[in-house]
């Protein structure tokens, strides 16, 4: 019997695979080295061959050893030099990726035998940062050009990833979830720019693949209270972004790292659950984990010190890859650009109304449209090429351009279309991944437009506080702070305060305690609290103290109502019904008076926030017009929530037909804690194909005052976030 040896099934493939992989290094390597030396011919400080030898050939060996040299260092030590860097601020670490990229190249002119090559350091940069874009080019040329080779390339990272990560095979795994927050995208912005064609990815979902449904905001329209309540079930007691705490002394606000931590123990004592993602999850971009064991670039994990602190891991896996680090500083100095001029445009225009656009703006608006976004959606794609559960990223860009250029302004559609791009790119990723991904778009919250209060009435409410007050009144007046997420997640960045413990930040919210009342701001709605009387005062308390006050803020208009406490007829809502101030209580107010501008479900959203434990003394909400949607932000925003009124009420999900309804019959959520409800429903509808998988964040025993029996609370696991090597 004759035997013929047939080669091993694959063996071929593994072959051609190979000298694939070659030829794409050989064509990477010759376009650099093409690129040195065109960049050797145009830049007078740089030179490929030494002082006795002008050969042509030998110039471009020159240029292939320095070619290879650069990359050769970029691929091995880049990796390294970035890991040792993220000890420092994430911002300095983007303004050092040049310096950096410009040291590995003079260090690979170093290598050149004969001493061949030679830069000026400031020239160095230029083409090390020239170089890592062209050799990125290519790369990504060959790999769309050759899309088998791409799809082989990922498939083999995510069978590698899911092997480490002891996930089953595919076909054993049950579809999982990617929830993407487009952070203050209303839905009335939403469907409008599907309208215009802003958001052709989003549009073509709602033709063939999704459904859009709108949810109601709490009171509380603004992220701390909506994102907290989304990934960990309860938003109990966060009446506001930033509110004061007799008890306590001090200011919570949403965005400072200690606050977040606070919060999120809250929820978890209060539902004894981890949170939404504490299966198998990851938590990118967030002001809180949502129990997920794989964190990048989230709040509430940023004050930790040491090594397990993993918030910031994500800057790694995106920056260990000098082409990209090198593109995103390009773009953020881009788009620093774009900010001043589309701000000195608008005041040449006289566009009204207007906001303040100086100062360190640029900076934070480039690092939330640029760094922060291709961070996480970095982030994100990891995530699906690892075959994770439950992904919850947050996008932020559009929130904080529409603060200062308007919700409904050209610069704010500019930022719709790059989000869609970034939607369309991680659905592109989902077809690679090694499992099924369902993509759900959500939102915390929508923004509604309108001139801020001290521009239209020429004094801050903190001035007309003092004045009902008979408090002096300051003639210049102080700018209020803004409550953009995006402002304290650049400072932190900026300044290193993702480093500092827990406590650090706290000491610049502990007010003096003193007899004059204490004025936040968040969006649209305003709180005073009087720090040095305890509990929450009444009506009788404050008319006795200040008799002015009370009816100087309900006959304003610029406010819509207050909710203050009364002793004889419990809370009671005061405003304008008319031409009249009227008092009506909360208990059995069905929206008519001053609420009922504001529409359905205002009464029950402000009985919610007044039976919480720290809602303020007299809480404080602006006028609404219901005919140009307007609202006046106490802030330094012409584009704002946090209140009732309007567009900031209206948030959206965009969720697979696949998934059940969001409410049976085609209702609409309301309040933060239903949409927990409506997600954790579609992530057990995912796992209805079999036992859930992965690690579950565990629980610990805790004492506590509220719980005297002691409760489980989840403990705050960590772990590595993108592994190395992503594409």
């Amino acid at each position: 019997m004759t035997c013929v040896v047939l080669p091993r099934v694959g063996e071929g493939w593994r072959w051609r695979s190979a000298g694939g992989a070659l030829l794409r290094v050989a064509v990477v390597w010759a376009v650099s080295t093409l690129t040195l030396l065109a960049l050797a011919g145009i830049l007078p400080d740089f030179r490929l061959r030494s002082d006795n030898s002008e050969s042509i050939t030998w110039t471009a060996v020159t240029a292939a050893w320095g070619a290879g040299a650069f990359g050769l260092l970029s691929a091995l030590v880049w990796p390294l030099v970035v890991r040792a860097f993220l000890l420092v601020p994430a911002l300095v670490l983007g303004l050092l990726v040049f310096f950096l990229n410009g040291s590995l190249l003079l260090l690979a002119l170093r290598l050149i035998p004969d001493g061949s090559g030679a830069a000026a350091p400031e020239t160095a940069v230029v083409v090390a940062a020239v170089m890592s874009a062209v050799a990125s080019a290519t790369s990504t040329a060959l790999a769309v050009r050759d899309d088998n080779a791409y799809r082989r390339r990922l498939s083999r990272l995510a069978t590698r990833r899911r092997r480490r990560g002891g996930r089953p095979a595919d076909g054993d795994a049950p579809p999982a979830t990617v929830f993407l927050q487009l952070d203050g995208v209303g839905h009335t912005v939403l469907v409008q720019a599907v309208k215009d064609g802003l958001m052709p990815t989003v549009a073509g979902w709602l033709e063939d693949s999704h459904r859009l449904t709108r949810w109601h905001t709490d009171w509380s329209s603004q992220t701390g209270a909506s994102q907290l309540g989304i990934l960990h079930g309860s938003n109990h007691d966060v009446p506001a972004f930033r509110w004061y705490e007799k008890d306590s002394g001090r200011i919570m606000v949403s965005s400072r790292p200690a606050s977040a931590v606070e919060l999120q123990r809250r929820a978890v004592l209060r539902t004894g659950d981890a949170g939404l993602l504490s299966l198998d999850g990851a938590s990118r971009g967030n002001l809180f984990t949502g129990g997920a064991e794989q964190l990048a670039l989230v709040l509430s994990a940023a004050a930790r010190r040491g090594r397990a602190n993993r918030s910031r891991a994500g800057y790694f896996a995106y920056f260990s890859d000098p082409a990209n680090a090198v593109r995103t500083a390009v773009s953020f100095v881009a788009e620093v650009g774009r900010e001043i001029g589309q701000s000195v445009r608008s005041r040449v225009r006289g566009d009204r109304p207007r906001t303040r656009r100086g100062g360190l703006y640029p900076f934070i608006r480039a690092f939330a449209t640029v760094v922060e976004r291709d961070v996480v959606v970095a982030a994100v794609m990891g995530d699906m090429l690892a075959g994770r559960t439950a992904v919850y990223a947050d996008l932020v860009a559009y929130d904080e351009v529409a603060h200062h250029s308007g919700p409904h302004s050209r610069d704010a559609a500019q930022v719709l279309k790059r989000i869609d791009r970034a939607v369309a790119l991680i659905a592109k990723v989902a077809e690679h991944a090694p499992r099924t991904y369902r993509i759900v778009l959500l939102s915390d919250h929508g923004q509604s437009p309108g001139e801020t209060f001290e521009d239209a009435y020429g004094l801050t409410l903190k001035d007309l506080v003092r004045a009902g007050c008979g408090l002096p009144v300051s003639r210049r007046a102080g700018r209020t702070r803004s409550g953009a997420e995006a402002r304290d997640a650049a400072r932190h960045a900026l300044l290193g305060a993702l480093h500092r413990p827990v406590g650090e930040d706290e000491a610049e919210e502990r007010p003096s305690p003193g007899p004059e009342p204490i004025v936040l701001a968040s969006g649209n709605l305003g709180l005073i609290s009087f720090p040095d009387l305890p509990g929450r005062l009444s009506r009788e308390e404050i008319d006795g103290r200040h008799p002015a006050l009370l009816r100087t803020l309900a006959g304003h208009p610029g406010i819509g109502f207050l909710l203050v406490r009364s002793e004889r007829h419990g809370s009671v809502v005061l405003g304008r019904d008319g031409d009249a101030t009227v008092e009506l209580p909360l208990a059995g107010l069905d929206g008519s008076g001053p609420l009922a501008v504001f529409g359905p479900g205002a009464a029950d959203a402000v009985r919610r926030t007044d039976a919480f434990p720290h809602a303020a003394d007299i809480m404080v909400n602006s006028m609404y017009d219901p005919d140009t949607g307007r609202v006046h932000a106490f802030e330094a925003q012409i584009g704002s929530h946090g209140g009732l009124g309007g567009e900031q009420s209206h948030a959206f999900l965009l969720s697979p037909l696949e998934l059940t309804e969001p409410v049976p019959g085609g209702g609409e959520p309301v309040g933060a804690e239903q949409v927990h409800t409506v997600l954790k429903r579609w992530l057990d509808e995912s796992r209805c194909r079999g036992e859930p998988f992965g690690p579950q964040v565990p629980l610990r025993r805790v004492e506590s005052p509220a719980y005297p029996g002691g409760r489980d609370e989840a403990l705050p696991v960590v772990g590595s976030d993108l592994p190395d090597g992503r594409d």
